[in-house]
């Protein structure tokens, strides 16, 4: 068997077996601390690309349904306006009923008259008075709102609805509607009935855009879900696996410096036994 003296080359060997040992202990130490086998991206560049990619696509989903969860308050704040304005218009035609009757006084239909009013004016404030940030809602006024609910520029991506509800007092015709006799009274059932008709309807319209912006909210959650499970095993470390490998190339560094410094001692050897 050969010995040289001067370059070691079963050394060299071994530092570089050593060397590679070494950065692979790194590599996997940090995919234990960090949850992620994508940690370095030098190890997988195919799966830290497309983990890159997937995180952008989470963000912008994230985004998209944020928009969408936001956007169905405009039907929750319209809905809580008409709610009110509905039990407004109910206890306006039970007044109604009521002075309709012989069972009440003049006087009494004054007071009631006096209540009448008041809540139809009531009703009339919410209806000048609901907004989604600067725009009404229940005025009359025509506001067109777009909502990005996708990803993407295209219009695909956008939920458009134009509010041009109306019911206010003026609209409702109650603001002319009175108790104060038997006979208005009963004119007066009748325009609360269109009014309630009115009301209702207008509930439908702002229930069906909510119903649209909370299936594409479900929409973009289930996308979310299925993305990130998909992110997940591209780019989380499988911790067992981790571990064991880790385990196994601590074990494997240790023989190897073992084994560094019995070759490293050869070429000492070799010059006692010459001497």
């Amino acid at each position: 068997m050969s010995l040289r003296i001067n370059t070691n080359v079963s050394s060299l060997g071994v530092q570089r077996a050593l060397s590679q040992n070494q950065k692979a202990t790194e590599r996997t130490t940090l995919n234990v601390a960090t949850g992620s086998r994508v940690s370095d991206p030098s190890a997988d560049v195919a799966a830290t690309a497309i983990n890159a990619q997937m995180t952008t696509q989470l963000a912008s989903l994230g985004a998209a349904k944020q928009n969408a969860d936001s956007a169905t308050d405009i039907s929750a704040i319209a809905e809580g306006s008409l709610s009110e304005q509905s039990n407004i218009l109910n206890r306006m035609r039970e007044l109604a009923v009521q002075s309709a009757s012989d069972t009440f006084t003049d006087t009494e239909r004054a007071m009631m008259q006096k209540e009448f009013s008041q809540i139809s004016e009531e009703s009339d404030r919410i209806a000048k008075t609901t907004k989604y940030g600067d725009k009404n809602l229940l005025d009359g006024s025509s506001n067109k709102f777009e909502f990005q609910v996708g990803t993407t520029a295209g219009a695909e991506s956008r939920i458009s609805t134009t509010v041009n509800a109306n019911t206010t007092s003026d609209e409702l015709n109650t603001d002319s509607a009175s108790v104060s006799s038997k006979s208005v009274a009963r004119s007066a059932i009748t325009t609360i009935d269109k009014g309630l008709e009115s009301v209702n309807l207008q509930r439908a319209s702002f229930a069906a855009t909510q119903s649209r912006l909370e299936s594409a909210g479900n929409s973009l959650g289930a996308n979310i879900e299925n993305l990130s499970k998909a992110k997940s095993h591209v780019a989380d470390a499988d911790l067992a696996k981790e571990i064991s490998d880790l385990r196994r190339e601590q074990v494997l560094q240790h023989y190897q410096v073992t084994i560094l410094q019995q070759v490293n001692d050869q070429p000492n050897l070799a010059l006692r036994l010459i001497g």
